[in-house]
């Protein structure tokens, strides 16, 4: 074993877990120790769904990644498994980047990633090197191919950036294995490369799935490309996107494309457009196809413009969404948790036909570990309330705030009194599609709130610090609402 991989598996060793259990979040996978973002190699293995992670287990920042791994049956309950990859050949010194992996015939799981290597120029600057490589393994134990790397820049299309050629999505169809790669194009925009193989070692260029053309941001990060209900979904996450209105927020973004795949040209004929999530921490979404036929995806619940931000004294960063079930509705993505989270609902409480016109509290609506749904209606049906607001992780000085405001049928989200010790992005408004009647599902765990609107037509995630003691949550409108409440703990 290389000496970069025996050092990280042995620090794990050492180290995991520094924190009690009660310290992590209950249902969401983070890293344990160190810092981890982009989901990588979600996938099924020997009857099992493995994940694997951006990872840099020595501090809770950033640094020459590795690949962390853990897998599980059900997609709540994690088993963590020993670092997977490090930086330790010359194509990958300065990283082993994101990628993706698949079972082979053989029995074998396949790793196709991203190596970095760099260099610096006698001028000073630094040029990065981004190359596909893979690597084999038994679902513990893993070892870089011999011929690595098996894409570089020689395999890129004229104008494509062997600087920005990064993070593949591998699968099997049809007898041949395919991946799409993010890639920066000539016009200085991003775009998903097709590539084909007949051994999964062996590729070669077949098409640009999609281009940007400078339309929603540059590069062009971890792609994902699946059939869905009838049509191709295409995602990934642009860097530098600029503002759309309240669909898409500056910096760095989501992209679902939804459209007809074109065989014969192997290019995606756009459809529809729209942001995957509208919170503040959502970014490098994955999927794969379940072994009862869902299409699941995960994310890294964090993003870029808020990394800077952590809680004291705790010895990880970054954790990955709850994973999702998608599906297409009128032309638009849906998602909603994995109903198998629904196993570790207790404590049901209930409420029909509550009328809100001012702050209330309502007996057994609490926790900071629930699922509940809540199902608003105006109180006079000649007469729209101005806004009903949800108050969550509160106490007498924190709360993190939900507010529906009709007039132009919007969400807000403000957690700008949830724990973070920096002003940061903290107030997030996105369009939703409500008439006579709202609902909206919010997951909490310690660490985190994600919201589903209206059975997934939005999803929303936030990351929140406010201390597990700030548990009550109340309601209020101005105007009357009628609410119906269903709410669960989770205990996982």
């Amino acid at each position: 074993m290389k000496k970069n991989l025996q050092r990280a598996i042995d620090f794990e060793k050492k180290y995991l877990p520094r924190l009690a259990k009660s310290d992590y979040p209950h249902f969401h996978l983070t890293g344990e120790i160190g810092w981890i973002n982009d989901p990588n190699g979600f996938s099924v293995y020997q009857g099992e769904y493995h994940l694997f992670f951006q990872y840099y287990p020595y501090d809770v920042k950033w640094g020459p990644m590795h690949w962390g791994h853990a897998k599980t049956t059900d997609f709540i309950h994690w088993e963590r498994l020993p670092c997977a990859l490090a930086p330790d050949e010359n194509y990958d010194k300065d990283g082993c980047f994101s990628g993706s992996a698949l079972e082979l015939a053989d029995g074998r799981q396949l790793l196709m990633y991203t190596g970095v290597r760099e260099v610096r120029k006698s001028n000073g600057t630094v040029v990065s090197f981004q190359t596909q490589c893979l690597a084999t393994g038994n679902g513990v134990e893993y070892t870089k191919y011999e011929g690595n790397p098996v894409l570089d820049e020689k395999d890129l299309p004229a104008g494509g950036s062997s600087n920005d050629f990064r993070d593949p999505k591998i699968w099997y169809e049809d007898g041949k294995y395919h991946a799409v790669v993010g890639n920066r194009a000539a016009d200085g925009s991003g775009s998903i490369l097709k590539f084909v193989s007949d051994d999964a070692f062996h590729w070669s260029y077949e098409s640009t799935l999609a281009s940007c053309h400078n339309q929603f941001g540059s590069m062009w990060e971890c792609p994902d490309f699946f059939p869905l209900d009838g049509k191709h979904v295409l995602l990934t996450s642009p860097q530098s996107m600029t503002s759309m209105g309240l669909e898409f927020h500056p910096g760095n973004s989501t992209l679902c494309i939804i459209g007809e795949y074109d065989r014969e040209k192997k290019h995606l004929q756009r459809e529809n457009t729209q942001t995957v999530d509208y919170g503040t921490d959502f970014y490098a979404m994955q999927t794969l196809s379940s072994l009862d036929g869902r299409r699941i995806m995960i994310a890294w619940m964090q993003s870029w413009e808020t990394s800077g931000c952590k809680m004291k004294n705790l010895p990880f960063f970054g954790q990955m969404t709850l994973p999702r079930e998608l599906s297409l509705k009128n032309g638009r993505l849906i998602q909603n948790p994995v109903r198998e989270i629904e196993r570790y609902r207790t404590v049901k409480v209930s409420y029909k036909n509550v009328m809100v016109t001012e702050e209330v509290n309502l007996q057994g609506v609490s926790g900071r570990f629930i699922d509940m749904t809540v199902t608003v209606r105006p109180g006079n049906p000649n007469q729209m309330y101005r806004y009903f607001k949800i108050f969550v992780a509160k106490d007498g000085e924190r709360v993190t705030m939900i507010r529906h405001k009709p007039e132009n049928n919007t969400i807000r989200v403000d957690r700008s009194r949830s724990g973070f010790p920096h002003d940061i992005v903290n107030v997030r408004d996105f369009p939703i599609n409500a008439k006579d009647e709202l609902k909206i599902r919010m997951i909490m765990d310690r660490y985190s709130l994600e919201i589903f609107v209206n059975d997934g037509e939005q999803a929303a995630s936030f990351v929140i610090y406010t201390p597990v003691s700030a548990d009550s949550i109340s309601f209020s409108a101005d105007g009357c609402a009628i609410i119906d409440i269903e709410k669960y703990d989770l205990e996982v």
